[in-house]
């Protein structure tokens, strides 16, 4: 009877890892970005900056059905702008943005084509000034700032592990200042990332 038992439990787990095996963990994305940050205001300073659209790139492990964590970057160019009682100023700057998320799957019938999820992490954004003719200051100052990120989006399966994307992303971060005390707001500001790609899981 113990023999029977443990051949049960062996090919029970062999099975159990076979399957594991055979599941595709691994998913990688490319979608298109737009970048439309909110205004804000402080220490008498009024801070903006220009919608844009950029590139994200994931990667995606999953570590069950319902949970995975994922690793991201994204580049955008946009231009932030600054008012204040001197005058308003202008400063191009090259955006990387790097994060890591928990990514949580939503249920969704087995053989289903649409598979929605959520997302929560944090990371950094690196604000890079560029050469651009119309800054208004110069000597500008690359900048890092911590960023929490959130959002929210769906995969469309398309054929085997491809799949259409769209998704929603949500970034809170501090104003950048590049180095000038003038233009530092002390404030929070919003940026809203909607973006559309594909992925594939492998």
């Amino acid at each position: 009877m113990k023999r029977v038992v443990v051949v049960a439990m062996g090919i029970a787990l062999g099975l159990t890892l076979a399957a594991s095996a055979q599941e595709n963990r691994s998913e990688i994305s490319l979608q298109g970005a737009g970048l439309f940050t909110r205004g804000t205001m402080g220490n008498g300073t009024a801070y903006s900056a220009t919608e844009s659209g950029g590139v994200l790139g994931t990667y995606r492990y999953h570590l069950s059905r319902w949970i995975s964590v994922e690793g991201a970057y994204g580049y955008s160019v946009n231009t932030q702008k600054y008012s204040l009682s001197a005058g308003a100023f202008r400063i191009q700057s090259g955006i990387h943005d790097f994060t890591g998320s928990l990514v949580l799957n939503l249920p969704s019938h087995h053989h289903s084509r649409i598979n929605p999820y959520l997302l929560a992490g944090g990371g950094a954004l690196r604000f890079a000034p560029t050469n651009d003719q119309f800054n208004t200051l110069s000597g500008a100052q690359g900048q890092t700032r911590g960023a929490f990120v959130y959002g929210a989006g769906v995969n469309y399966g398309i054929y085997k592990g491809l799949s259409l994307r769209a998704e929603y992303r949500g970034l809170v971060y501090s104003t950048p200042d590049f180095g000038f005390g003038a233009l530092a707001t002390n404030a929070v500001t919003h940026t809203a990332v909607p973006t559309v790609g594909l992925s594939f899981r492998f």
